[in-house]
């Protein structure tokens, strides 16, 4: 019988990464584990040290790897709306809370993540897809339709309003059925109430 050999994957970094986010899906942060993942991959369990020195390192991957996904998502929702302020902040809510309810486990750790001391690579992965929103919001403001002022703090209210949104659908007490509609009022009524005088 030949010996399997200790690491023969091709691209084992992608695929531990993959393996992960679906464990994550499934069971939660606090269920993955570098040794069951390599045996899902099928390699031995030191070969995903050549990729993550532990597990913080995986999960700190797996967080910045999600910023990089969320950012390109906005990105493409914002390019595929228009120039108009309002279609685009609509396409981006929708897009930001179709990540957030699809991959709730995911930005937990994203969040987490970021907050946690020494994790300067995940704040500068975040400053990617929050970028996008302090952009819109400045671009509200440029055409008339928000009131002037500090851009974070008409941004801190609706990426609130969004979180909210998300937490009342991932905790089930917002049917997910629901969640367009909610969100283009949410929008509609942030735009209202921050429109210029």
């Amino acid at each position: 019988m030949t010996p399997v050999p200790a690491y023969h994957h091709g691209n084992l970094r992608s695929t531990l990464l993959a393996a992960a986010e679906r464990s994550l899906r499934q069971h939660g942060a606090g269920q993955l584990s570098l040794r069951e993942l390599a045996r899902e991959a099928g390699v031995s369990h030191a070969a995903p040290r050549r990729h993550f020195a532990d597990r913080q390192a995986l999960l700190d991957a797996l967080a910045e790897a999600g910023f990089a996904r969320l950012h390109a998502e906005l990105h493409a929702a914002l390019a595929a709306a228009g120039a108009d302020f309002g279609p685009r902040l609509h396409a981006m809510a929708a897009a930001y809370l179709r990540f957030a309810t699809e991959d709730a486990a995911l930005l937990e750790l994203m969040f987490t993540g970021k907050h946690r001391e020494g994790a300067e690579h995940l704040v500068a992965a975040a400053a990617g897809p929050f970028g996008l929103m302090h952009d819109l919001i400045t671009q509200g403001q440029a055409q008339g339709v928000l009131e002037p002022g500090p851009p974070e703090r008409a941004g801190i209210v609706l990426f609130a309003t969004l979180q909210g949104i998300a937490t009342l659908v991932n905790g089930n007490l917002v049917a997910p059925d629901l969640l367009d509609g909610i969100t283009r009022t949410a929008v509609d009524q942030f735009i209202r109430g921050s429109r210029r005088p």
